[in-house]
Parts: C-alpha cells; sequence; structure tokens
C-alpha cells in the first residue's frame, strides 16, 4: 500500500512542476522550432522523460533536467526544424540551440558547452553569431 501512496503523491509533484513550467518550457520548444505543433511533441517528450526520472531527481532541479531533454531532442532532430516562423527562423539549428540556453534561459556559457559537448569557446562564437545575424 505505502508504494501506491507514494506513487501517488509522486504523480501529483509531477502534475504541481508540469502546471508551473509547462508554459515556460513550450515558450522555449516554440524558440527551437519555429512551430507550435513540433514544439508540443518535442515538450511532451521531454515531460515523458522526466516523469520517468522523477523518483531519481529529488534534491534535483526537474526544470533543468527537463530543459535538457528537451533541448537534447531538438538537437538529434535538428535538420527537421529547420526555418519555421518566426525570427530565429534564419538562424541555423545549432545557433538557436545557444542562442536560447544563454540569452533566453540564461544558462552559463559553461554549462551550455557541458550541455553541448561544444568548448565555451564555441558556444561563445555561436551565440555572437547569432546576435549578430538577428542585428
Amino acid at each position: 500500500m505505502r508504494a501506491v501512496g507514494q506513487r501517488a503523491g509522486s504523480y501529483t509533484e509531477f502534475q504541481a512542476f508540469v502546471a508551473g513550467a509547462a508554459g515556460r518550457l513550450l515558450h522555449v520548444a516554440i524558440l527551437l522550432t519555429g512551430e507550435p505543433e513540433p514544439a508540443r511533441r518535442l515538450l511532451a517528450g521531454a515531460l515523458a522523460r522526466t516523469y520517468a526520472h522523477w523518483a531519481r531527481l529529488r534534491g534535483d532541479d526537474p526544470y533543468d533536467f527537463t530543459r535538457q531533454e528537451l533541448c537534447a531532442a531538438f538537437a538529434r532532430t535538428g535538420r527537421r526544424h529547420q526555418g519555421g516562423h518566426g525570427v530565429l527562423a534564419r538562424l541555423s539549428p545549432l545557433e538557436r540551440l545557444v542562442l536560447v540556453l544563454r540569452i533566453y534561459e540564461g544558462v552559463a556559457e559553461e554549462v551550455t558547452a557541458a550541455q553541448l559537448g561544444l568548448t565555451a569557446e564555441r558556444v561563445r562564437v555561436l551565440c555572437n553569431r547569432a546576435v549578430a545575424e538577428l542585428r
């Protein structure tokens, strides 16, 4: 009986997390993909992976984990999302990813580099190039 009660509590906590964070995460996904429907699919997958790891996330920030999952999914499928609509559409998928993480989400350069498997210098160059392109 206790395991069922623990799972129910976890589900309630997860629901509260989604209620509070889904709007911002969806905005991140839309910035990345340039389209609402692919963004919803990316976010749904990231939230599913977050829920699957929910019990192990104790003490960690579920928002950071979900954002990492969202960005990893976008990085794997970025070629499918080239173009789209919006001001970021003319950027490459990697430039969009770096720009959204660094500027919109405020993730540190070193953390962004580690998440994407790049050097900090490469992240800096990509971010500067993306900002210059948008000007």
